[in-house]
């Protein structure tokens, strides 16, 4: 039997989520914030969207992740974080050691694509 430690959703709920591959154009940390960097992502919208995630531990130098192609959600309501707006999330998968891995596309994807 599977113990779940979070609600179920159903089929409907699930695809209230917009999942979009995003391209980083910029990535920085925060000043005066240990853990939050600022992304510049384009989903090949009208304009790049920011986006913060408390991921930069993982990180340290966080302009290796410039250029690489990452999922995002994108239908988040926007959040304001030490100021800044944030205009999405970006996926990672952890384990119980604090472990991080952001989920990248095993094959070629298109800017903007959306996963289903």
């Amino acid at each position: 039997m599977v113990v779940y430690t979070v609600p179920m959703i159903n089929i409907d709920d699930f695809k209230k989520i917009e999942i979009k591959i995003g391209q980083i154009i910029s990535a920085e940390k925060v000043e005066g914030a240990d853990k939050l960097i600022r992304f510049s992502v384009d989903f090949k919208e009208e304009n790049p969207r920011q986006i913060l995630s408390g991921i930069a531990l993982h990180f340290p130098d966080p302009q290796t992740l410039v250029g690489k192609k990452f999922p995002f959600i994108t239908n988040l309501e926007p959040r304001t974080i030490r100021g800044f707006e944030s205009d999405g999330m970006i996926m990672a998968a952890s384990d119980t050691e604090g472990n991080l891995s952001l989920l990248e596309p095993s094959s070629p994807v298109a800017i903007g694509g959306r996963i289903s």
